[in-house]
């Protein structure tokens, strides 16, 4: 279910308990999937659909939004480089690309824009931004100085990085990015260890892309003088987040707490006497700059109790007590 579905069901549960309660749904994302509807609608703007490439490099339709006075653009990393896109069977983080998410910003970038918002939830990679890299002019070099392909595998292999042929709109563009999460680059908490296997890698595969980020880390390092290893967020959407930091000098913003501005939520719940929102899957990560643990700080301001539907609950962690499941 989308948000706006999602939403939609849990007012008529609550109509056909309590006829004269009075409801408002809120459609809400963290930088995921539904990131795109939310700001174009609270922007006016307008859809914008293309022919660009997806994680596994087939060509495809994809959208992206520009605002309604035509300054930023809104790119949702999960509409062409996301997981859902990807059969079960295929999905493999070693191979998947972030190659057409760069597509969608290379023709925001060509028509105009110089301002962007990008949400990386939901990705099928761990390619640590590349392949969106790739796509806008950069070049990754092997030791012997060769061109290295797409996916997750040519991070180990990164040698040199090559920026004589980037777009020349990226030096006088600012980004800022809705990142669902905090995790650091690589280690423990980083993109590999907690992300990959949901993307189709097996324990070899984590162990190989943990050790390509750390690899890759020094050489953007020694490229841009940038230690992005333990900034918040650069471990998300597979490394994403700290592509766009290193080279893009992106602005990491909380997902949630950047869409929830942008529909002016604390103003909207204000006078409420309870607050319904929802997860797919409600564990650890819950707390780490998800929707409902975002909605729960909101709500708190204002002393309203907030009630998480989830599909499926794991154990919630010690930070999290008290954000309670129902």
């Amino acid at each position: 279910l989308t948000s706006a579905e999602a939403g939609e069901a849990a007012a008529q549960g609550v109509h056909a308990a309590c006829p004269e309660c009075r409801t408002i749904v809120l459609p809400v994302a963290d930088g995921g999937e539904g990131m795109l509807d939310v700001l174009l609608a609270a922007s006016n703007g307008k859809r914008i659909t293309v022919r660009a490439h997806d994680s596994l490099m087939q060509p495809c339709d994809a959208s992206y939004g520009i605002s309604g006075d035509g300054n930023t653009a809104f790119v949702e990393m999960a509409a062409i480089s996301g997981l859902p896109l990807v059969p079960i069977e295929q999905r493999n983080p070693m191979l998947t690309t972030t190659f057409g998410t760069g597509e969608l910003i290379k023709d925001a970038l060509n028509k105009g824009c110089r301002n962007f918002i990008i949400g990386i939830g939901g990705s099928a990679t761990n390619d640590a931004g590349l392949g969106m890299l790739q796509a806008l002019g950069f070049r990754f070099l092997d030791k012997s100085g060769h061109t290295l392909g797409t996916g997750g595998q040519i991070m180990e292999a990164v040698a040199n990085i090559d920026t004589s042929g980037i777009h020349p709109a990226l030096r006088e563009t600012h980004f800022m990015v809705a990142c669902d999460v905090a995790n650091p680059f690589y280690g423990p908490d980083g993109a590999a260890y907690i992300f990959a296997q949901q993307k189709g890698a097996d324990s070899n595969m984590v162990q190989r892309l943990d050790e390509g980020m750390q690899s890759l880390a020094e050489v953007i390092k020694k490229t841009t003088g940038k230690d992005i290893t333990n900034y918040p967020g650069a471990g998300a959407a597979g490394g994403m987040g700290g592509g766009l930091l290193a080279f893009f000098n992106a602005e990491l913003k909380p997902g949630t707490e950047l869409l929830l501005k942008a529909i002016d939520f604390s103003e909207k719940i204000k006078g409420a006497d309870l607050i319904i929102t929802g997860e797919g899957k409600a564990d650890r990560q819950t707390a780490m700059g998800k929707v409902p643990y975002g909605i729960l700080k909101e709500a708190q301001k204002e002393h309203i109790p907030v009630i998480v539907l989830a599909l499926s609950l794991i154990h919630i962690s010690e930070p999290t007590r008290h954000l309670r499941i129902s």
